[in-house]
């Protein structure tokens, strides 16, 4: 697969594929000829993000009240939830590539970053995949909701507020609760799904500190507090609404500083 030398042209190629295969075979095309480098960054060219990302023909998008009941105690249970997580590195492939080709302008460094997220996702993705078909489903079996997209629109216009609610908050929430998740699929009796959970939530943790990186660096160029304007989005896109528990350790470690942890301890508090 070639894109003619054009990252925005490979970022694009890679939102817009549909089938699971097809998504994991450009990603990896495109990951390959960034890293030989054979795209240059080409920002300008009128190669702007299409209006939703692809998903397989199959895949139901629904209100998140009607997802199914994710309860490791029964089958279709256990699979719901790696269905579940599935879709959510699926979405997570998608989101990488929309930041390459969305936000021109940006330093080099700034796209060899999500291009590395997007090959991390993209092999996450096929972990559950591949889990999924040892319990005898497939991705896009079970209806699933679009609520990652749909903070990635909210936001598209923003990038200190992109990095803000996307992966330092909703993915960030993914540290939270990984811990829990790979103790229960343990509990259930099934330690390959836990062993995956293992290795996502080693690498979301660097994603997310990637997100805060790109963060701060917005917001010392705008010459605002990273801290406060953290603050101030979350009111915005969210009132203030955060779920806990707060996952210190890997919060720390994803570059929450203390002043964001005490912010959002205290708002999950409130709830």
């Amino acid at each position: 697969m070639h894109f003619d030398g054009s990252l925005t042209r490979a970022a694009r190629c890679c939102l817009e594929s549909t089938e699971a295969e097809e998504k994991l075979t450009a990603t990896a095309s495109a990951v390959e000829q960034w890293r030989s480098g054979s795209l240059e960054i080409d920002h300008g060219t009128g190669a702007g993000p299409p209006f939703a990302p692809g998903y397989p023909r199959a895949l139901r998008l629904v209100n998140p009240l009607d997802v199914p009941r994710r309860r490791l105690s029964n089958d279709k249970g256990h699979i719901a939830a790696v269905h579940a997580l599935a879709h959510i590195e699926f979405n997570a492939i998608n989101l990488a590539w929309d930041c390459v080709l969305r936000y021109g302008g940006m330093p080099s460094s700034f796209y060899e970053d999500w291009v590395g997220v997007a090959a991390e996702e993209a092999f996450h993705f096929r972990l559950l995949m591949q889990r999924l078909v040892q319990l005898g489903a497939d991705y896009g079996d079970l209806p699933a909701h679009d609520g990652l997209w749909e903070m990635a629109e909210k936001t598209s216009g923003d990038l200190a507020a992109r990095m803000a609610m996307v992966p330092r908050f909703l993915e960030a929430r993914g540290l939270d609760v990984t811990p829990g998740l790979i103790e229960k699929f343990r509990q259930a009796g099934d330690p390959s799904s836990a062993a995956i959970l293992e290795t996502i939530l080693s690498d979301e943790v660097g994603h997310v500190a990637l997100g805060s990186r790109w963060f701060r660096h917005v917001c010392r160029a705008r010459g605002v507090d990273p801290d406060e304007h953290f603050k101030r989005l979350l009111r915005a896109y969210t009132r203030g609404k955060v779920k806990g528990p707060i996952q210190t350790q890997h919060r720390l470690a994803a570059g929450f500083s203390d002043s964001e942890l005490d912010y959002l301890r205290s708002a999950a508090a409130k709830r």
